[in-house]
């Protein structure tokens, strides 16, 4: 089988712990499956900025560019919160998604059965839940110019952010949530604030003429952003797919999240436009979880974010489709087991560490593929 290029980036706090589950299935996929994949790994985030003065080195981000995938921890922690602005753990996740042109950010929020009860919502509103969200990366308020905090005299400054979006950008965000609805509950739901401003009005306008023009046998729907974050925590399973830009994505992502009971569960990709000739997409695949220094080093951390990322990664950038089943259904069966870390425990189960529940999730990942 043809090699696969993936570069590891754990990055700081939980990163590394997370990631170090996740090498050992690869290890595994490769010794008993000769499945090819060829690992490299480099520094961003905080570690980076240690080691570089930046938040990803320029050979790492050549690295970056050069792979097949990319698999990232988590960046950021206390330790670095007086570095410059523009040298922030954050920076270097960011450069990878612009340098990378990773527009559609996918963020599926899936509840397990045999985690039903450890949401905050009832279970009946949540058991079953199967939510993907796509949020446009590499435009909106986040990378719109001016970006800046002017000095207007008299003790007074001015903090700027800029929100913008052209045409083209809203056309293939809209494509990608439009195509994936197609392999699932056939249903968008398009979510901006175009009551209070321009940039909605015009994602909603481009999003309605995407529609007509190319996927009418999808169902549409629109709805304002704040209203939508409502509707999550109210009746979450009437969404399916539900496409938002990238400052909207962040928050609402997040909230999806928690409905399924913690931070640590849910996997993400970033995917760029695929190649003219060989139709891969530059990607990169991240826990939706941050960096937590709060237990990083205790071993406490839930590593099941960053392993169905990975699994996402087999999907998406290889077409392990099979793998990629098993490795999720995996996970499933040692929830089903009542294996628990400590952020998803309840009365009854078994509380184990991060090492302890990888160990678990390869064992079944073997035993399924045997």
């Amino acid at each position: 089988m043809a090699s696969k290029k993936l570069l590891l980036l754990p990055g700081d706090g939980i990163g590394p712990e997370a990631m170090a589950e996740v090498r050992k299935i690869i290890a595994y996929m490769n010794a008993e499956q000769k499945s090819g994949f060829e690992i490299d790994e480099g520094l961003v985030g905080g570690s980076a900025y240690d080691a570089h003065g930046e938040a990803i080195s320029e050979a790492d981000m050549a690295k970056a560019l050069a792979s097949d995938a990319v698999l990232f921890g988590a960046v950021g922690g206390p330790k670095w919160d007086s570095v410059p602005y523009d040298v922030r753990p954050e920076a270097g996740l960011l450069r990878l998604r612009k340098d990378m042109e990773l527009f559609a950010n996918l963020r599926p929020a899936i509840c397990y059965p045999a985690l039903a009860d450890s949401s905050s919502l009832k279970k009946e509103i949540v058991e079953g839940l199967d939510i993907l969200i796509v949020r446009e990366l590499t435009g909106g308020v986040y990378f719109g110019e001016p970006k800046e905090i002017r000095d207007l005299g008299n003790g007074q400054k001015r903090g700027i952010d800029t929100q913008v979006y052209d045409t083209y950008e809203i056309e293939r965000i809209a494509g990608v949530a439009f195509e994936l609805a197609r392999t699932r509950g056939n249903k968008v739901t398009s979510m901006e604030k175009r009551n209070v401003m321009k940039s909605g009005v015009l994602w909603n306008e481009v999003v309605t003429a995407t529609h007509k023009a190319k996927y009418s046998d999808v169902k549409l729907d629109h709805m304002l952003a704040d209203a939508g974050g409502m509707q999550l925590v109210r009746w979450p399973k009437q969404f399916d797919v539900i496409l938002t830009d990238n400052l909207f994505g962040d928050m609402l992502s997040d909230i999806a999240a928690m409905l399924t009971g913690s931070l640590g569960m849910l996997p993400s990709a970033s995917l760029g436009a695929p190649d003219a000739k060989t139709g891969s997409r530059k990607a990169l695949y991240e826990p939706v979880h941050g960096s937590a220094p709060d237990i990083a080093g205790t071993g406490a951390a839930n590593p099941i974010a960053m392993i169905a990322s990975f699994a996402m990664c087999l999907r998406y950038s290889f077409n392990m489709v099979v793998e990629a089943d098993r490795l999720e259904a995996a996970i499933a069966g040692v929830l089903d087991d009542g294996i628990r870390t400590a952020d998803i425990m309840s009365e009854g189960k078994t509380k184990v560490g991060t090492v302890e529940m990888g160990d678990a999730i390869l064992a079944k990942f073997k035993a399924l593929a045997a």
